[in-house]
């Protein structure tokens, strides 16, 4: 890969080339079905087959891949840099604010402070092979399953923005997203300037709405991570509704993709990044951004957790 994935231009695939349409992502015109390759990690083994499922996502329009340094320690942002042409004009998005820790309870452990913030944004650049990374997510630990900080790893927000900030003023990051962060979070971070935000939200967990209606009143792009649900307890799996089940009966399609659909039916700062290590889920995935959900199938799906 080259630094051009970087340029604010995006690609210059035609609109109607792009899953589900164009979005907005920190000055980057993409495609609003990307791609979160964190899965690749399935691949792990088999180099050849993962290179390929990138190259296929490209073909078919995507021009949005969500990584971190910290997915499998390095090996999918080296299969990034090994995927991608300066041609493909794709805007890969990367997170900090954690660290590989093979040996531990969780295969990762926090690394929330401003220098371990800074230390990953230099990583990411260097396995990715680039000058600026055009979006970086700060991963904050305030929401969501899964890390916690504690002790030394509980930093004030405002450290990790000045950390991230003068970074971006360094050109090493082209812009600042925010993941896993709360709705006074956001506040306070918007004089910062904020481009995108990845929260779990999906057409059962709406528990975000009014962070949602915020990134939307404030030209912010949502990118939700479990877009259907979740394994985790108390999360519910939009695939295992029943209406959701009978929609997608009706209409010919699969239950993920009317839950895909519906995402970017909801809001049109919405983008997503589903994952996946096989080609033909791909291609499901992507094809979620042709369904067209009536009012009549609307009024069907579940309301979702809004509390």
């Amino acid at each position: 890969m080259t630094p051009s994935t970087t340029s604010s231009a995006g690609s210059t695939a035609p609109d109607a080339l792009r899953p589900g349409g164009p979005g907005l992502l920190g000055g980057h015109t993409v495609s609003r079905i990307g791609y979160g390759a964190m899965q690749l990690e399935r691949l792990h083994a088999d180099r050849d087959a993962a290179l390929a499922l990138l190259r296929r996502a490209v073909e078919l329009g995507v021009d949005h891949v969500d990584t971190a340094q910290f997915y499998g320690d390095g090996l999918i942002n080296g299969l990034i840099r090994g995927a991608l042409r300066a041609e493909d004009g794709v805007t890969v998005v990367t997170k900090v604010g954690a660290t590989p820790n093979p040996s531990g309870p969780l295969p990762l452990r926090p690394a929330q402070r401003p220098e371990e913030l800074r230390a990953s944004v230099e990583d990411n650049l260097k396995s990715l092979g680039v000058d600026q990374l055009a979006v970086v997510n700060l991963r904050r630990l305030d929401s969501g399953p899964g890390l916690r900080a504690e002790a030394e790893q509980v930093v004030d927000l405002d450290d990790q923005l000045a950390a991230m900030t003068a970074m971006r003023v360094e050109g090493k990051i082209g812009a600042i997203g925010l993941s896993g962060v709360t709705l006074d979070g956001l506040r306070r971070a918007l004089p910062a300037g904020i481009a995108c935000v990845q929260n779990a939200y999906s057409l059962v967990d709406r528990s975000d709405e009014d962070m949602l209606e915020l990134c939307l009143a404030e030209g912010i792009a949502w990118v939700p991570f479990f877009p259907l649900g979740s394994a985790f307890p108390n999360r519910p799996k939009v695939t295992d509704q029943p209406t959701v089940r009978a929609a997608a009966l009706a209409l010919g399609r699969t239950p993920s993709q009317i839950g895909l659909a519906w995402l970017l039916h909801h809001a049109p700062n919405l983008l997503l990044i589903p994952g996946t290590a096989n080609t033909e889920h791909l291609e499901a995935n992507l094809a979620a951004g042709t369904i067209t959900l009536d009012d009549a199938t609307l009024a069907t799906l579940p309301r979702g957790s809004e509390t």
